[in-house]
């Protein structure tokens, strides 16, 4: 029976697991001015942001690996709309962290970045201040960053249940007497060899008119039309039907699905020529291929102040979704987002080479 917790004025169901999607993604939560995002590994980022009525952007990041005696660490970042004047002091710039009127001490925050590592002592008293109302200020002389404490508890309890960890020692709201042993373990990110693809230089032909209307057909079989209207569409003249050599026989056909205001998709599907009828579709929100690995960038407002990103890589027979994030809020923190919060990350090794990825975690 699904447990509900009451923790600080808010309700939170704790869902039993299994945690992970069908698909092998994490999860991803939100409430209020905080978020959360835990990948396949279950490693959890936990991000907290200004409140909406705030002009002066600031975010901290809080990240624990699964598995017992894992610690939190912590990172905080400014918006770019810093003072000039503080970022040309030839001093490093210096914030004094304070929570309800206490002092936590300064965190040196790089000029280039906006970003400052957070001590143990800091994240400790951050963590604490969460599961009640608090005052969170992050200043330099009359320059003030204020951090909600909105939202941050229910997040911080989903961590923990994602975990493993409510009712023990190590939990960040709700601890309790039992030891760690028990505590989820971290799963190993899951191997894909990036396999090798024919360069375009080896040439394909320009698809006739005949053989774009004839693969048109078989694409469409494989895609609804609200999925890849520009597909389906006769009025504004159909999108051209790019093909690209994989491997073997196998070749990546792309047509552009739909637009909007600051997005667009590209459809991506896998054929075989001797067998065009099955076609497979690997996504209708791409943006680019490059060199077997299929990227699709979607921004969350027009000034991509938070955005979305996923992989799919080439592994010799299909492409493997490979990595799923996103960069936080749309909070204007930072162009292009503030932080990295995966929920599907991979350790890719490259085929007929010793060359290996770093996790995008």
């Amino acid at each position: 029976m699904t447990k509900i917790l009451r923790i600080a004025g808010f309700v939170i169901a704790l869902v039993p697991r299994p945690v992970l999607a069908d698909d092998g993604t994490g999860l991803y939560f939100s409430h209020l001015d905080w978020e959360l995002a835990c990948d396949n590994t279950l490693t959890c980022r936990a991000a907290g942001y200004q409140a909406d009525d705030d002009e002066r952007p600031v975010s901290v990041l809080l990240t624990r690996k699964a598995g017992a005696r894992q610690a939190v660490t912590g990172e905080v970042r400014i918006g770019s709309e810093v003072s000039d004047l503080l970022l040309a002091q030839p001093k490093p710039l210096r914030l004094t962290m304070s929570i309800n009127g206490r002092t936590y001490g300064a965190v040196t925050i790089d000029k280039k970045t906006l970003r400052g590592d957070l001590a143990s002592d800091q994240v400790a008293g951050l963590v604490s201040s969460l599961s009640h109302k608090s005052n969170i200020e992050f200043a330099k002389g009359n320059t003030v960053w204020h951090l909600s404490d909105k939202g941050g508890a229910a997040v911080l309890l989903k961590m923990d249940d994602v975990q493993g960890r409510v009712g023990t020692i190590g939990a960040l709201i709700r601890k309790g007497s039992a030891g760690e042993e028990n505590v989820t373990a971290p799963i190993p990110a899951p191997v894909v060899v990036a396999a090798s693809v024919a360069t375009p230089t080896t040439g394909l032909k320009p698809l006739s008119d005949r053989e774009s209307k004839y693969l048109r057909n078989i694409l469409r079989r494989t895609v609804k039309e609200d999925d890849c209207p520009k597909l389906y569409d006769k009025e504004s003249g159909e999108s051209k039907i790019s093909i690209q050599p994989l491997s073997g026989e196998k070749r990546l056909i792309s047509t552009l699905c739909w637009q909007a205001a600051y997005n667009d998709g590209t459809g991506y599907w896998i054929i075989n020529p001797s067998r065009p009828c099955d076609a497979a579709l690997v996504t209708t929100s791409g943006t680019n291929y490059s060199k077997g690995a299929i990227t699709a960038y979607q921004k969350g407002r027009g000034m991509a102040d938070c955005v979305s990103i996923d992989r799919w890589t080439w592994n010799g027979k299909h492409f493997v979704h490979t990595d799923s994030l996103t960069t936080g809020m749309c909070k204007m923190v930072a162009l292009g987002g503030a932080w990295k919060l995966p929920t599907k990350v991979s350790e890719l090794r490259h085929e007929n080479s010793h060359q290996q990825d770093v996790p995008s975690n």
